[in-house]
């Protein structure tokens, strides 16, 4: 008896608690982000993975009915859901989570986006015309999403205000001594030049000091032909690039073949969370970081 009254005490905090938010995240680093600040205060759900592409999602029935039940709704915004939200959200019918609702938050609308193009053209590839939406790569900006998003939910739950403002609090201190503690170790990749697969990057790139010296798809969105190959090939050769980077999700062939003609090493960052088996943000940019100096080594 005593074993089964201890077996249901372990499991107690496993359960969700009454009357916790529920939230539909459309990527994992804002799920990841929920939990360091709702904890089991919020029940959360991904509608993605580190192993799918977030600009591309099919709207099934399943997360259809997600989306109907939740309270809030946190994404990247800048168009990177364009695909597939807009249908979600008109098929949920959920008056919560639509445009203009407090119910509804966008990650862009709090930091300031890079690649903010002169024109929007289909011409270009696949550009942003608000600006490249990967804005979760660069630490800094997560952690003034946060502060927004720890506001956003002491106004949907202002009984547990207090709760919220503690755990941001502490989330910015442990962020805050991680971020220093990943700048520190990855001084040596201040103007290391690389290669990337896809324009994923600029966010990382810019907080690490990494230089960006070509894209092995020629056009965003667009795959590469052997012509383009060839080019990205002799550039890399001639700038001494140690690495090309490309996330879990993206197709790896590229990168491969100029690592197998060249001294470019084929790097897989996680993108993500989830990606590389991370379990958290704190992880993410560990294994990030890691990963990079590997590579330049």
């Amino acid at each position: 008896m005593k074993r089964i009254v201890l077996a249901l005490a372990l499991l107690l905090p496993a359960l969700p608690v009454h009357g916790a938010l529920r939230v539909f995240a459309c990527e994992p680093e804002w799920a990841a982000l929920i939990r360091e600040l709702a904890g089991d205060r919020a029940e959360v759900f991904s509608a993605t993975t580190a192993q799918q592409d977030p600009h591309r999602i099919e709207a099934r029935p399943s997360l259809i009915a997600q989306l109907r039940r939740a309270d809030l709704l946190v994404c990247t915004g800048a168009e990177l859901e364009a695909g597939w939200l807009p249908m979600l959200l008109r098929r949920a019918n959920n008056a919560k989570v639509q445009i203009g609702a407090a119910g509804h938050f966008e990650a862009a609308a709090h930091v300031e986006l890079l690649e903010k193009p002169a024109r929007a053209d289909r011409a270009d590839g696949d550009v942003h015309a608000a600006g490249n939406p990967h804005l979760h790569l660069d630490p800094r900006n997560i952690a003034r999403v946060a502060r927004a998003l720890s506001a956003r939910l002491a106004e949907l739950d202002a009984a547990n205000a207090a709760t919220y403002q503690a755990r941001h609090d502490d989330f910015q201190q442990r962020w805050r001594q991680a971020i220093e503690r990943w700048e520190a170790s990855a001084a040596p990749l201040r103007g290391v030049p690389v290669v990337v697969a896809h324009r994923s990057w600029p966010y990382l790139l810019r907080w690490l000091g990494l230089e960006e010296v070509a894209a092995l798809e020629p056009k965003p969105g667009v795959p590469p032909n052997s012509g383009h190959l060839a080019e990205v090939l002799a550039l890399a050769q001639a700038r001494r690039v140690p690495m090309a980077l490309y996330a879990a999700y993206q197709d790896p062939r590229p990168a491969r073949w100029l690592a197998e003609r060249s001294e470019v090493t084929a790097v897989e960052l996680p993108f993500t969370v989830g990606g590389g088996g991370s379990a958290d943000l704190f992880e993410l940019f560990e294994l990030t970081v890691t990963r990079l100096l590997e590579a330049r080594r």
